[in-house]
């Protein structure tokens, strides 16, 4: 299974955010755990509704959204 399959866009879910396919858990949320240094054991046993793959699909979305976004300084 090609992991974006994982990836779903409706905008009748989480008004059309990116969320694990089949759940209302937006990437962004995987995401977050993840920064905050949770084990992916953590995140699946508080998401028991997602698997490993989900999460994996999670960061490779990301990066792929990363790869098509321009970043700018901000200057402050």
């Amino acid at each position: 299974m090609i992991p974006f399959e994982r990836i779903e866009l409706d905008p009748k879910v989480c008004n059309g955010k990116p969320v694990i396919k089949g759940t209302r858990i937006p990437v962004t949320v995987i995401l977050e755990h993840i920064a905050e240094g949770e084990s992916w054991e953590k995140i699946l046993a508080n998401y028991p509704e997602i698997t490993r793959e989900d999460i994996h699909a999670a960061l490779l979305y990301a990066s792929a959204a990363l790869d098509h976004t321009e970043l700018k300084a901000i200057n402050a």
